[in-house]
């Protein structure tokens, strides 16, 4: 790792978007602002993403490095309107790690009540924030599934947790009859509830196996897609649309689509 060389190109980066938003750089730049470049910031996650699932690293380079300019972007709205500096959030981030990882930085000896770096963290962070709830913190706008594991997770650290995973499955089985009932009533407010308490015990039950949900349910629907790209291309190939091959015989083609890809 060349250290010279890297603090060359951040720092030439920095003044690449201080150009881009001066009065001589580019007009689009220049109308930016903060919420504006939100969704822009918000696909080229989506996109370091999908080069992670397919393991594409040369792209990951790529999408990374627009992530990085987002940042530098943000930072640069943020100097022109004495909000903070480059330096001070490189500052703020720096002491964040230092301070909640006492048992790596701290040169004394290393206190036993930093064995669980995982409690530690969120113990610092609670204090450090003076939160008045140990789910604090949690972003309202994540998805639904990440956010439903971030909220087992930070109760699971102060002890709100099943024993062990069985426990998990019975409330599994227990939300799906629940689901069951409600639809025999027919009472629809009361089925969405009971699909979202199923729902929110799925997530808890892959939190127990060590999976994200989000992930699971990610890699789902890119197989599903996959799949049926599969049967839309036998029936292009069969010269026959969906409306002229009965379920029956899609069901046939899904069959087979499946035990070939396993």
């Amino acid at each position: 790792m060349n250290k010279e060389k890297i603090s060359e190109q951040f720092f030439r980066l920095i003044k690449i978007v201080e150009k881009l938003r001066s009065p001589e750089g580019c007009s689009w730049d220049r109308k930016q602002t903060p919420k504006s470049l939100l969704p822009y910031f918000l696909e080229e996650t989506h996109e370091v993403i999908e080069s992670i699932d397919s393991e594409n690293w040369g792209n990951l380079k790529e999408e990374l490095g627009d992530v990085l300019l987002h940042i530098i972007f943000q930072a640069q709205i943020a100097i022109e309107n004495n909000r903070f500096s480059i330096e001070g959030l490189l500052k703020k981030i720096n002491k964040k790690l230092v301070d909640r990882h006492p048992s790596v930085f701290n040169t004394n000896k290393v206190n036993q009540d930093y064995a669980n770096e995982e409690e530690n963290w969120e113990e610092l962070k609670f204090k450090e924030k003076n939160r008045k709830s140990r789910l604090d913190g949690i972003p309202i706008t994540l998805p639904s599934l990440n956010r439903a594991q971030r909220l087992q997770e930070k109760a699971s650290l102060v002890g709100f947790d099943w024993d062990n995973i069985e426990f998990v499955w019975g409330k599994v089985e227990e939300e799906i009859n629940e689901l069951k009932e409600a639809q025999t009533l027919k009472d629809v407010n009361l089925i969405e509830e009971e699909l979202g308490d199923l729902l929110f015990s799925i997530v808890n039950l892959s939190r127990f196996l060590n999976i994200s949900s989000e992930n699971a349910l990610r890699n789902a629907n890119k197989k599903f897609v996959n799949r049926f790209n599969k049967l839309e291309k036998i029936l292009l190939e069969k010269n026959k649309t969906f409306n002229e091959t009965s379920l029956d015989d899609l069901n046939i083609i899904w069959d087979k689509i499946k035990n070939n890809s396993n």
